[in-house]
Order: structure tokens, then sequence, then C-alpha cells
């Protein structure tokens, strides 16, 4: 069994029932989420060692989140405790020509005021398999942005595989620095890199010729994006494997879905699906780098992985929250074709 270890930020998320606006709801639902405990908990599911590293106040917010991972088969041993508060999104979903909209209430959470020496990475990384960890983190603060340098550089000389994913998220950097001056000193200690339609121009400035993520109509070219393999892996030699997730939008509620798979001399392009009714989109990303975590360690293929991650990350439109809860076997079931939605008795 495969061990992965995930650090980043896990917050509280109140959405609004429905599709109610925030100014028509007088009730929130209440789960938790965050990008790389969202991932842990695809692992999870999928019969993984999944380890999740965060800083948490000491009360009982942090306590039910804590019970929530646990329930869902993650490994909390190696956190670390101290701080006032859990960070809090709030979500409130779009539909048809309606975007989401998230407002974050984060600042001075728990992590944000974690600083290197807090968590010993030697000892949580001793038998990892793998680490994974977001842009989302470095975002947070500087304290975050160097416990996790402190965590890949600790990676990097255990012989741990460590895969990033780029999510840019423009509303987070606000402590001085841009993602341009941070990020690429922790993009390369990363052997996969994850990135969609979008972030690698973001943080970067390499993109497809030609390319508008805002028009595409739901139609993407994929193997137009060779090309942001080919430069990300000349600017970050380390890296092997190079994954675009491509989604368009025809609305809210309608998106095509797929990806794309460069590993230095072949270009991997998966199936692309079709989703007419979107549940939750959130988490999306993030249900696709489990499953590619996953197919990288199981099926040594990368054709297989790609195409798991892809289905994987379509099943996740259709379930609510940030938490992707579907089986290995209901991927491969997609996969194989069945797309149907027919009762299974």
């Amino acid at each position: 069994m495969p061990k992965i270890i995930t650090f980043g930020e896990i917050m509280l998320r109140l959405a609004t029932p429905g599709y109610l606006r925030f100014s028509q709801a007088d009730t929130l639902n209440a789960t938790f989420g965050g990008g790389e405990a969202n991932v842990a908990v695809s692992l999870a599911n999928y019969g993984c060692e999944a380890e999740f590293v965060t800083r948490l106040p000491e009360n009982d917010i942090a306590k039910a989140c804590v019970s929530d991972l646990h329930k869902h088969g993650v490994g909390t041993k190696y956190c670390v405790y101290g701080g006032d508060r859990l960070g809090i999104y709030f979500l409130e979903t779009g539909a048809v020509a309606r975007p989401s909209k998230v407002v974050y209430d984060r600042a001075h959470s728990a992590i944000s005021e974690i600083q290197p020496g807090m968590i010993d990475w030697d000892k949580v990384l001793e038998g990892a398999d793998w680490f994974h960890w977001t842009g989302i983190t470095p975002a947070i603060s500087q304290g975050a942005a160097d416990v996790c340098l402190e965590a890949c550089k600790a990676a990097n000389r255990l012989g741990v595989t460590v895969s990033c994913d780029l999510n840019y998220r423009k509303n987070l950097w606000k402590y001085g620095k841009k993602a341009g001056e941070v990020m690429p000193e922790l993009v390369a200690c990363s052997d996969i890199i994850l990135g969609n339609e979008e972030d690698a121009e973001k943080v970067f400035g390499i993109k497809p010729e030609g390319f508008d993520a805002a028009a595409t109509g739901g139609t993407i070219d994929q193997a137009r994006f060779q090309s942001v393999g080919e430069q990300l892996m000349a600017r970050f030699p380390r890296a092997k494997k190079i994954i675009i997730t491509l989604r368009g939008s025809i609305n809210a509620n309608h998106n095509t879905w797929g990806g794309v798979l460069w590993n230095g001399s072949t270009l991997y392009e998966s199936p692309r699906y079709d989703i007419t009714h979107i549940v939750d989109r959130v988490g999306g990303g993030d249900s696709f780098m489990g499953g590619l975590i996953y197919g990288l360690l199981t099926y040594k293929d990368d054709q297989k992985a790609l195409n798991f991650a892809v289905a994987a990350s379509c099943l996740k439109h259709t379930i609510y929250g940030d938490f992707n809860l579907v089986t290995v076997a209901e991927v491969e079931n997609l996969m194989k074709g069945d797309g149907s939605g027919r009762v299974s008795r």
C-alpha cells in the first residue's frame, strides 16, 4: 500500500443551499475542504495510506475537522497544533450564466502563522512514497511558503516523489510577494507538475499561442498544450511529467472536461467528458490530482493514469462537497465507457 503525504490548509466550508445567493440564504451548509486534504481523501478512498499534515487550533471546530478526515480514512498524526482559528470559505454556487463565488475568511488562521522547524519533515516523510503540495499553501503567508519549501527539500533529499498543483489563486497572494517570486524555487523541487489551462500563464507567463481560457465555448484543442509541457520542462528540468487539466466552460452547469500529459517525449490525450448537470465543481482539480497520483503509482502507464484521473474528476462533478467520494471500481467502470448512470442493484 503506497504512502502519500499531503501538506496544506483545510478550512470550514460554509455554502448556501442549492443555488441560493448569499443575500437569499438564512442557513449555510457546513463541511470541510482544502486542496491537499481533498487529494488525501481521494487517495484514502482508493486504498492508499494517506496522511494530511497541517497546523490546527486546539478547539472544537478543529476537532470536528479531524474527525471528518478520520471518517474518510485520512491520517492526521503529523498535524501540529497552535494558533487561534481554522480558516473559513463561503461558497455561493452559480447556475447557467451566473458563476459561482467564493469569499475567503482565512486571515490569521493557524496554518498562516506556521514557521519553519514546527514540523519534523524527516519523521513525517519516513517510509513515504509521495509528497504533494499546491500553490495555495505558499500563497497563504511567508511562513507557510517557507515550511512548504522545507518539506519539498526534505522529500528531495529522502528520494520521495514530489508533486505540485500550481493552483493559482489571485485573491490569496496578499502578504507582499507575488506567485512568480515564490513559486519557482518550490516547483523546481517537483517531479510531477499539474496545472489547469490558465495556471502556467498566471504564474510563469507560459501559454499556448492564441489561447483564451475565457472564450473556449466548451471546445479546447488538447494538442496545443504540448508547448506548455515543453516550456515548463525546460524551465524545471527535475520535472518528469507535466499534466494540464482542460475545462471547456459552456455555462456554470455544463462543462467539457479532459486533460493532457507530457512526459518529455509523448503527449497523451484523455477522452473528453461532456458534463451537462454539474452538482459541485469545487475540488475538481484536487480529485484529478488524487486520481493521477493513484494512477501513476498503480498502473505504471501514463495513458491509463491520465484516463483514471480524468474519469475520477468527472465523477467528482456529481458529488456535493469538496471531497471526491468514489471508489476505484466506479472510476474504472466509467473509464470502460459506462456513463449511463443506471441504478446498480
